[in-house]
């Protein structure tokens, strides 16, 4: 069986961004174990796991809903940075190019869903 959500570059990108956001929160304080931390992966895992749900879904349409997720978990995360930066979590540096990365990300999929949507319309 292929997997044709491993065939998308964002999807490459989005595994990317988890594993900065893994070792960046790495460092949280402790008793952000359980609230910030835990809020800040969760979200970012669920852009990549919407993008892997969507892409078997049974029209362009409905994938089109799992790339609007990803979209809006991306948003959270880009909150949930600010949140970290706020609080001295990050440095500006990093949070600068995390959310570098969180908009070239959601440029994607903003373009993914736009090639969606035209495809859906022709059928």
């Amino acid at each position: 069986m292929s997997f044709r959500f491993k065939n998308f570059p964002v999807y490459a990108d989005v595994k990317k961004f988890i594993s900065e956001i893994y070792k960046i929160t790495r460092i949280f304080p402790r008793e952000e174990q359980f609230g910030l931390t835990s809020q800040i992966r969760n979200a970012t895992i669920s852009i990549a796991l919407n993008i892997a749900e969507g892409s078997d879904r049974g029209s362009d349409r409905d994938f089109n809903r799992f790339i609007q997720m990803s979209i809006g978990s991306t948003n959270e995360v880009v909150a949930a940075l600010d949140i970290c930066l706020d609080n001295n979590y990050l440095h500006k540096k990093e949070h600068d190019l995390l959310l570098e990365q969180a908009e070239h990300i959601v440029k994607q999929l903003g373009a993914f869903s736009k090639k969606l949507k035209v495809v859906s319309r022709k059928l």
